[in-house]
């Protein structure tokens, strides 16, 4: 088999079977390859420590490990290829506790403090790929062009179009082919935002209230922090306030759509896949990491401690955030929404680690100059 082929049924494996999502599963395909894990059969094969070493998150190895061991078991089973494409099973909704109001679901979901000391920033170096980069790219933009929305909303359709921008790449470089749900007409009807010159099917969150009064306030360090006070009632928003929305996941859409082939493509019911913005979190907490010259080159050299690096990887976030933050605050005055939307793509693409092209760049990391980004402002 070729090495093309065995990256796209791992991929496959990856973003279908165990529902990891694209762009995760993008980033992490060659750290498996470089074990040894190869293919789902491989890493039934493995253990839970292997996988969370690449992963970094328990619950979510757990599930790529279970998905393994189903497809190969389906496999044994049926003896075909047949286990490469188990049914799709419906998602599980919270059987236990109380829903989270809109104030608590956007507390759960905040960021690392936002860094906006210049001098800090145009020193730091990064390294990550790319996927994450345009999500951060994405959040922090949706600050500005769309500044009704919350944290959740902005975290969902950036995720949306990292998902949409991953699947176009994929097609391009042959990792995968056919038409994408949306050019099949799946979610046709449902209202659609740009973002990073994407269109993004979208689902009206109606009668969501999360919003505070939010005063901020920057420390001496250089830091901005949010302050919150009293949620302020629905009633006093304007008729003209756009209500929040989550991105439709429309290829989950497809999947589900395929076991009913007679349900028309632009039927959506109740129970609409949406990209999650706990999910869209996680990537971002755990995707920008620190060249290995520096972490050797640093007083504290020594082999770091799993939280350690969680913790160095939130700062690393915070100087992120902070200098894509001074990059759209510096143009936001001149340029309207709409420009700022169009402008947004092409300066990710002028700081964006440079990798290999074709599928030897999938997924590779390589690092990210902050000050490149500083460079950019108006």
């Amino acid at each position: 088999m070729s090495s093309a082929n065995a990256l796209q049924i791992l991929l496959r494996f990856l973003s279908q079977d165990a529902k990891v999502p694209l762009g995760t599963a993008m980033s992490k395909v060659k750290d498996l390859q470089s074990v040894h894990l190869n293919s789902p059969n491989e890493i039934a094969k493995s253990d839970i420590k292997a996988l969370q070493a690449i992963f970094e998150d328990e619950k979510l190895s757990k599930q790529i490990l279970n998905a393994a061991k189903r497809v190969v078991k389906k496999r044994v089973a049926s003896n075909g290829d047949e286990a490469l494409h188990p049914p799709v099973k419906r998602r599980a909704t919270e059987a236990f506790g109380e829903p989270l109001t809109g104030a608590e679901l956007e507390e759960s979901l905040e960021l690392p403090t936002v860094c906006l000391d210049e001098d800090i920033l145009k020193k730091t170096v990064l390294f990550a790929n790319r996927a994450p980069l345009v999500l951060a790219f994405a959040v922090v933009l949706l600050k500005y062009t769309m500044p009704e929305q919350p944290l959740s909303s902005r975290l969902s359709l950036a995720q949306a179009v990292v998902s949409t921008n991953s699947r176009t790449k994929a097609v391009s470089i042959g990792l995968e082919s056919g038409k994408s749900a949306e050019e099949e007409g799946y979610g046709e009807g449902q209202p659609t935002v740009t973002v990073m010159g994407r269109e993004i099917r979208v689902m009206k969150r109606w009668g969501y209230e999360w919003r505070r009064d939010e005063v901020k306030e920057k420390t001496e360090d250089g830091y901005e922090v949010e302050t919150q006070s009293t949620l302020r009632s629905e009633r006093t928003l304007t008729h003209e306030d756009m209500p929040a929305l989550w991105g439709i996941d429309l290829e989950a859409l497809k999947k589900s759509n395929e076991k009913n082939p007679a349900v028309p493509k632009t039927y959506i019911t109740g129970n609409i896949p949406i990209y999650t913005a706990q999910s869209a979190r996680a990537y971002l907490l755990k995707s920008f990491g620190t060249p290995e010259k520096e972490q050797q080159d640093s007083k504290t050299s020594k082999k770091q401690s799993s939280a350690s690096k969680m913790a160095q990887k939130e700062r690393n976030l915070g100087y992120l955030l902070g200098a894509l933050q001074l990059l759209f605050e510096s143009w936001s005055k001149s340029l309207s929404p709409t420009e700022l939307d169009k402008r947004a793509w092409s300066w990710y693409v002028r700081v964006r680690p440079e990798v290999e092209g074709g599928v030897a760049g999938w997924g590779s990391k390589n690092t990210l100059k902050l000050s490149d980004i500083l460079l950019l402002r108006h």
